[in-house]
């Protein structure tokens, strides 16, 4: 790929996912505050790479794939695709999804990994110390809090086990005065707490491979060891843009990074351990890391009854995508932590989008179609007043109100500054009193303020549009104009003449106290979804070619059904007993549509034996039933003949 232009050229990341579940509006947050700050640099004139894509080995994984019968590769697919839909669903912009498992990243990290044991500077040893499960992290003493994962905060367990070490403490150094003396990490309220809680206490070797599980990438030269999160999954900042290849275009184009871009409990790998490996690499580091604030629910754990649905496919279904990305980027100072509630969601949507925003473009249109049929010129300069300049002069300064806010980043000032010139607008109207204007005949005065109106709507659409990716263009649809690739028209007085058309509402104001009992049952019917579908893995299941040694893996015996019933809450699940010929066992199944309970009692089924038991809707399973699909759609059991625990073939 050449280089076609000579623009500045900005690059911009989130982290990349963790392919262990299911996303929600926290990553949403990350990733539309990315994609913000990436639309914005397009149309300011940069040439933008935003990458982001999802981390997706490790023994979570392996773990979380096994409990649902799949192949970890399956079973990473399946989420990356669900990913992948959700950013859709957000109109992310992405120009990268990179994925841990993608070959060519693959061979990056094996090549990258040898390249620094070469060096010297991965070794290979034992370690002894403390390990928490949930996060796959090794501590020593001094680094827990009081006596727990400082990530975390959940207990920890002696552990030991033979790793490479990559010399992490060799970089303590240098690290502390990147951090000290620059601003690579932002905001400043990260560098103390990395140098006080880290690096002062002392930097240790980091362990860099595993051999307690197998699903990643192997240590080229000793395959028991798997590489691990820190090597695996931080550079991929690099491999994404093709680092470690003779035609890496994009890795000479973009790299250095500008925007390194996270949540605050993974700061310190990217602040740290991530500039430590640069460094041993030789390679350039980036411009700047911005680790921001969680977002809590309502202070405590979501609930139901206080209405906080967190489903980001339930709150765009509902209320659309515009209002859910101006929700996240106008009431969450970047920083900080911030509070979500489903109240907060409605009453933001009510106030900016359908009072202040929304009635300014409804009346404004609707005003310009009453006293000029939609057509409005430009009046001369003479004809504005000094109120009137006062106005322009706001719509002037927006732009770089808004571009000064963006560089920090601060989404939340930069949208104050927009809605600010929104209320000045809907001020604007009420001081000069069109319809007043309209009906003393006053019409040159009239032609000015509307105008006035229809330029602060059209700068201001043209500035919401890195932030709102729909409704902008529908009020461009309005003014009768094209949509605007970039910010050169973003001021008073370029057009000459308008030609509008009135528009429907992106939203009608809501009732809140009737949408949030309705939230509530939509949280209700999707857990009681979700449930049915963790009970149907198979479902989801990419289809891949197994060998005939992977098929005689498997156990299948006659059962006999001894008793059925259906699962609480779960509409597709039934509960049954079987006698393998041995013993009994608990099965659950999805095929509470097909049969009644009392229809299978006495029956004879056949059941995969040695299929690792997992818990559905609360419910030990220890087996699966084997099912064909019928002409209704709806599985169908196989029941052979024989006795209880008689093998199939």
């Amino acid at each position: 790929m050449k280089k076609t232009n000579n623009k500045k050229t900005f690059y911009i990341t989130t982290p990349i996912y963790y392919a262990s579940g299911a996303l929600h509006i926290g990553h949403c947050y990350t990733t539309v505050a990315c994609d913000a700050i990436a639309r914005f640099k397009r149309m300011d004139g940069y040439d933008v790479f935003y990458l982001t894509g999802t981390d997706e080995h490790g023994q979570k994984v392996q773990q979380a794939a096994s409990e649902k019968g799949m192949t970890p590769q399956a079973f990473v697919d399946g989420l990356a695709e669900r990913i992948k839909k959700l950013w859709e669903r957000m109109d992310i912009s992405n120009d990268g999804f990179i994925r841990t498992t993608d070959k060519a990243h693959e061979k990056a990290i094996a090549d990258i990994f040898t390249k620094l044991y070469e060096k010297g500077d991965i070794y290979k040893s034992e370690y002894s110390g403390k390990y928490c499960e949930p996060c796959e992290s090794f501590w020593t003493n001094s680094q827990l809090v009081d006596g727990k994962c400082p990530d975390c905060g959940r207990e920890v367990k002696d552990a030991k086990e033979e790793c490479y070490f990559f010399r992490l403490s060799k970089y303590a150094d240098r690290v502390k005065k990147l951090l000290t003396e620059t601003d690579f990490l932002q905001p400043d309220s990260r560098v103390k707490e990395m140098v006080n809680n880290f690096i002062d206490k002392g930097l240790n070797d980091l362990a860099v491979t595993r051999t307690s599980f197998d699903w990643g990438i192997k240590v080229p030269f000793d395959p028991k060891h798997v590489i691990y999160v820190w090597i695996d999954a931080l550079p991929n900042y690099l491999t994404a843009l093709g680092y470690g290849r003779d035609d890496a275009e994009n890795y000479k184009k973009y790299w250095p990074c500008d925007m390194h871009v996270m949540a605050k409990e993974i700061v310190r790998f990217h602040s740290i351990v991530w500039p430590a490996i640069l460094m041993a690499l030789d390679v350039p580091l980036p411009k700047r890391v911005y680790g921001h604030g969680w977002i809590t629910f309502g202070g405590d754990k979501m609930s139901k009854s206080k209405g906080n649905v967190v489903d980001p496919f339930v709150l765009t279904d509902r209320y659309g995508v515009d209002a859910l990305r101006y929700y996240l980027l106008s009431s969450m100072p970047f920083g900080e932590d911030s509070s979500y509630t489903s109240e907060l969601l409605l009453s933001t949507i009510n106030n900016d989008i359908v009072n202040d925003l929304g009635n300014l473009v409804r009346r404004t249109l609707a005003m310009s179609k009453q006293y000029f049929d939609g057509r409005v010129a430009k009046p001369a300069a003479k004809e504005l007043t000094a109120a009137d300049r006062e106005y322009v002069a706001a719509i002037d300064g927006l732009l770089n109100g808004v571009r000064a806010d963006m560089d920090k980043p601060e989404f939340n000032k930069a949208l104050e500054k927009i809605f600010g010139v929104i209320d000045l607008s809907n001020k604007y109207i009420d001081a000069n009193k069109p319809w007043e204007l309209n009906k003393t005949g006053e019409k040159q005065r009239l032609n000015v303020v509307m105008y006035d109106l229809l330029e602060s709507i059209r700068v201001v659409a043209n500035l919401l549009l890195p932030f709102l990716t729909k409704y902008p263009r529908r009020i461009f649809d309005g003014l009768g104009l094209p949509v605007p690739a970039d910010f050169a028209a973003a001021k008073y007085g370029v057009v000459k003449a308008y030609a509008t058309t009135e528009i429907e509402p992106i939203l009608n104001r809501l009732d809140i106290k009737k949408e949030l009992a309705e939230l509530e049952k939509l949280a209700e019917s999707t857990e009681r979804n979700n449930a049915e579908r963790s009970a149907e893995p198979h479902d989801e299941q990419p289809s891949e070619l197994i060998s005939i040694d992977d098929f005689f893996k498997s156990q299948l015996l006659v059962v006999d059904i001894e008793a059925c019933e259906k699962v609480e809450k779960a509409n597709k699940l039934l509960k049954l007993t079987v006698f393998d010929g041995t013993r009994r066992r608990t099965i659950v199944s999805g095929i509470a549509k097909a049969y009644a309970p009392q229809e299978l009692v006495g029956k004879k089924a056949a059941l995969v034996a040695n299929l690792k038991p997992a818990k559905l809707c609360g419910i030990m399973s220890e087996g699966m039933l084997l099912c064909s699909v019928g002409d209704d759609g709806l599985p169908r059991l196989v029941m052979p003949t024989g006795n209880a625990g008689d093998k199939i073939c």
